[in-house]
């Protein structure tokens, strides 16, 4: 009898405990270090998900094989705001969207508020603002698109890597090129990917490589060379890291982080380009995205910065070309998904922005929809990039509030309802779409 009256006090109190913490609001206080509330790090409490996986030309439910069409959105700033309440204020926004993806950076490399203070010397407190992040964000039923380094100097980038190794005297120039191909720099990422994907989330008590809450890695932002003939450095790379990170963890999928922009291997190709610059970065959509380990491929659209001279007209045919270039080459020659993973429209002071950037964004959620439709290699598209209010400091010139523009809101919450509904799979429970498609 005394036995069973123990087990009945443990059992309700891991009850009681349980119920805390699905209940707990945590981060309601931006102050916190490392992220606010209780923490009860055991991985059975966790919501339950899937993995995210792929077959073919489309994302699946890695559980059920269903296919899987996502709706997203970027949000690049949750690290460097270091605000559990932001953070969790994005996610539920974004989910009262239907939006079921965020890309956003896992990195700070160098500098204030270092998440990587130094080669593989890292600030815990920052690393707990990650760890929230991903718990959140499967609280709010929302996987992670986890960007890996920048290309470009923000937050450290590529720039900080070969810095760091020419202060451990590396005999490298101020080249950033070196990043994609000197053995100690190289050797810094791998340190950092493994750094990051062995992990044990502080909030949950999973390994970042066991949750499904993310949705894939991405190696870099948008990776360039200074120089054309770096292009062979970067392909190199590209296939070394992808390798590596499915070593570390082959649960995950993995994508390059492109801009879609194609190179001078396939002539025919270059017309697609938003000018003759864009083949002269050192990237190539179907050369990088066909690289064994990479699950898909990504693209990016800024029509209104590339082409800033055109008309509205022509700012639309050329993006109408850019999609359906993308979609048929991963479709034919790929056959791998493809992700629209930033899709951004200038703010502009005169004019009226919102009404051209929601038929740009249109033309684009159309083209996805009509991809869904026929289980092809369209898998999501994501706007760049969405904001609550307190986070004016990350603001570049593409970003919005979205409910204070209510026409981008209903489109962008019509999206997420189509695609739902298409295969009823995945969904979350607790969303229903209130807008017929």
């Amino acid at each position: 009898m005394r036995r069973e009256k123990r087990l009945y006090s443990f059992l309700g109190l891991l009850l009681l405990l349980a119920v805390v913490y699905l209940n707990w609001l945590p981060g309601r206080d931006p102050a916190a270090p490392g992220g606010g509330g209780l923490k009860l790090p055991v991985p059975w409490l966790q919501p339950r998900m899937s993995f995210a996986g792929r077959n073919g030309t489309h994302f699946v439910d890695a559980d059920t094989g269903a296919p899987l069409y996502v709706n997203g959105w970027n949000s690049y700033w949750l690290l460097s705001s270091r605000s559990p309440a932001l953070v969790s204020e994005m996610l539920r926004r974004g989910r009262r969207m239907g939006l079921g993806v965020c890309r956003t950076w896992a990195f700070i490399d160098g500098g204030p508020g270092a998440l990587q203070i130094s080669p593989g010397r890292f600030n815990e407190a920052v690393f707990q603002v990650l760890d929230y992040i991903i718990y959140e964000a499967r609280r709010n039923h929302i996987r992670l698109i986890l960007c890996l380094v920048n290309n470009l100097d923000n937050f450290g980038g590529k720039a900080q890597y070969v810095k760091w190794a020419q202060a451990a005297g590396a005999n490298l120039t101020n080249s950033t090129d070196s990043f994609f191909y000197d053995p100690t720099v190289k050797g810094y990422y791998k340190d950092y990917v493994k750094a990051i994907l062995t992990r044990r989330n502080s909030y949950s008590g999973i390994r970042y490589s066991d949750e499904p809450a993310i949705f894939a890695w991405e190696l870099m932002n948008e990776p360039r060379c200074v120089s054309n003939s770096s292009g062979p450095h970067l392909q190199a790379w590209i296939a070394e890291m992808a390798a590596y990170v499915k070593s570390l963890d082959a649960k995950h999928l993995v994508a390059v982080g492109i801009e879609g922009f194609y190179g001078t291997g396939i002539a025919e190709r270059l017309g697609f380009n938003p000018g003759d610059w864009a083949a002269s970065l050192c990237s190539d959509f179907i050369q990088n995205s066909a690289v064994e380990n990479i699950d898909f491929a990504s693209v990016h659209a800024y029509p209104d910065s590339w082409l800033p001279k055109a008309s509205m007209e022509e700012k639309l045919r050329y993006l109408s070309s850019w999609v359906d270039s993308h979609l048929n080459d991963s479709e034919h020659i790929l056959k791998k998904p493809v992700l629209f993973s930033e899709v951004g429209y200038l703010q502009h002071v005169e004019g009226n922005s919102t009404v051209d950037r929601d038929i740009l964004l249109r033309v684009v959620y159309d083209k996805i929809y009509d991809s869904a439709r026929k289980l092809q290699a369209g898998g999501g598209a994501f706007i760049w990039q969405l904001m609550v209010e307190g986070t004016h400091m990350y603001h570049d010139d593409f970003s919005l509030v979205a409910h204070d523009h209510p026409s981008t809101y209903k489109l962008i919450t019509e999206q997420s309802c189509r695609l739902q509904m298409l295969y009823e799979n995945d969904r979350d429970p607790d969303w229903q779409c209130a807008i017929q498609p």
